[in-house]
């Protein structure tokens, strides 16, 4: 064996030194790659997660499906009944049919000539009977003269009066007014749109502008009962509330809407959060239940009210869990759950009770907590292998079940008490009007005119809600009492 010199020695340790060195880098730089391959496969999951969204099994509005619509688009299952009005339903019919306007007597073709046709009319059988409804586009004129006479009996000059309401020397009637307000605004159409079906179809050439101060007009009208209609809705057992976008002026702003079975009220705000709602002032005075879609403002924003989430948004939430993270049992166990627990809730009702049995509830409550208990398994935090700052991020199926746990009681809350609904769609059946005519008018120019069309759509949304026909709503306003629909 041949012997180690100080030199061969030395060298042989500095070897090992360098390689141990580069072994620790490459260790380094493969636990970085790791990570980063680790973070770019969860952004793709993310990616894949985000691009698989849709109405059907997320938050997001139906507007925003495009022309992929998912299908079947909505969560309600099929009954297996036909589509239109099932045997034994009631119909109703047209009762201008009652009392037509003209009649047309269908004689025979040989009695056209003939100088006997219209006595043989009189004594004809009518055999059938069909009706033809039209429309006559028909403008009506009214000059109002200004008269002045001299009394025959006083022997002085007297003149007359111009009645209430008419001030200038040419202006349009409450009948067309209510109409152009209609077409705007339950019509959704915009102003340019409804100055050109006002001139092609009654050869009216009302000015944008015009238009424009017309439904400014209408909201003036309206706001002291809107104003009202914000104030009962405080007194309500039960209100549901929800948000949404809108483009006013080029920049996105939001709608807040509080409603219940009788009312809706409408407020545009810069902000989406507990800011606009604290500004907004009612949820703060207000001291029932909310129904919500479990957005964190609700929870965080002025007030001594209860809360009550809404079921259907978190059955797309489960359904997206499902579709995006098929080998997870949980989600759809929890689904299932939540539908045999509206079930038999709504069995209940229908035989007049006001809240599920001690038994259900409790078995309710054992299969909830055992289903949360799974999904956890299912989805454990992940390790620490980086520091990093601020939250860890969970993913979107762990700050579910974490938010399922935390408010286990809101969730639940319509099986102890009846008043309360499974789910929030009040809501979003009264904001639908916003998003259609975000749709068909693009954008609002002002906040001016966001604001008015909220108004009318709070008046008109709520004289529905009692049965009055939305153009004779706006007619009130202007003609009657717009306090009339509350009444």
């Amino acid at each position: 064996m041949p012997p180690y010199t100080p030199e061969f020695i030395q060298f042989v340790l500095q070897q090992d030194k360098e390689l141990k060195e580069q072994n620790a880098s490459l260790l380094a730089k493969i636990d970085k790659m790791s990570q980063t391959i680790d973070d770019m496969a969860q952004t793709i999951k993310e990616l894949n997660e985000k691009l698989n969204k849709n109405s059907k099994n997320s938050s997001k509005p139906p507007s925003s499906d495009g022309l992929k619509k998912p299908s079947p688009k909505s969560l309600r299952e099929s009954s297996g009944k036909k589509a239109g009005g099932q045997k034994g339903h009631k119909g109703k019919n047209l009762s201008v049919l009652d009392k037509p306007d003209t009649v047309h007597k269908c004689m025979p073709d040989k009695c056209v000539s003939c100088p006997r046709r219209s006595k043989c009319e009189k004594r004809a059988k009518v055999l059938d009977t069909r009706y033809t409804i039209d429309i006559i586009t028909k403008t009506d004129t009214t000059a109002h003269e200004l008269c002045e006479v001299e009394c025959p009996v006083s022997g002085e000059t007297i003149k007359g009066a111009f009645p209430d309401g008419i001030n200038a020397h040419v202006q349009y009637g409450e009948n067309l007014t209510s109409f152009v307000v209609s077409l705007n605004t339950v019509g959704a159409l915009s102003i340019n749109r409804t100055h050109e079906i006002l001139n092609g179809v009654f050869d009216i050439p009302i000015s944008t502008g015009t238009i424009t101060s017309m439904v400014m007009r209408a909201a003036l009208r309206m706001t002291p009962a809107v104003n009202v209609i914000g104030e009962m809705t405080l007194g309500e057992y039960n209100i549901n509330c929800d948000e949404t976008g809108t483009r006013v002026g080029g920049k996105t702003k939001w709608v807040h809407e509080i409603s219940s079975a009788l009312l809706v009220f409408l407020k545009l705000h810069n902000k989406r959060g507990k800011i606009a709602m604290n500004d907004i002032g009612l949820l703060k005075r207000y001291h029932g239940i909310v129904t919500h879609d479990c957005w964190s403002s609700y929870w965080s924003c002025e007030g001594d009210f209860r809360h009550s989430v809404c079921c259907a948004h978190l059955l797309r939430e489960l359904n997206g869990v499902t579709e995006n993270y098929p080998e997870q049992k949980w989600a759809k166990k929890f689904s299932l759950l939540l539908t045999v627990m509206k079930d038999f809730r709504d069995s209940a009702a229908s035989n007049g009770r006001t809240a599920l049995s001690e038994a259900h509830l409790n078995k309710f409550d054992e299969v909830y907590d055992k289903i949360i208990r799974l999904a956890m398994d299912e989805n454990p935090l992940p390790a620490d292998t980086v520091k990093r700052k601020g939250r860890k991020k969970k993913g979107k199926a762990r700050a579910l079940i974490e938010r399922l746990q935390k408010y286990k009681g809101e969730v639940c809350l319509f099986t102890r008490d009846f008043k309360v609904p499974f789910d929030n769609n009040q809501a979003e059946r009264d904001f639908r009007m916003v998003k259609t005519k975000t749709k068909v008018s693009g954008c609002f120019r002002t906040d001016e005119g966001a604001s008015a069309y909220l108004t009318i759509m709070s008046y008109i949304g709520t004289a529905k809600k009692h049965r009055i026909n939305a153009f004779k709503a706006i007619l009130n306003a202007f003609t009657g009492d717009p306090m009339a629909i509350l009444a």
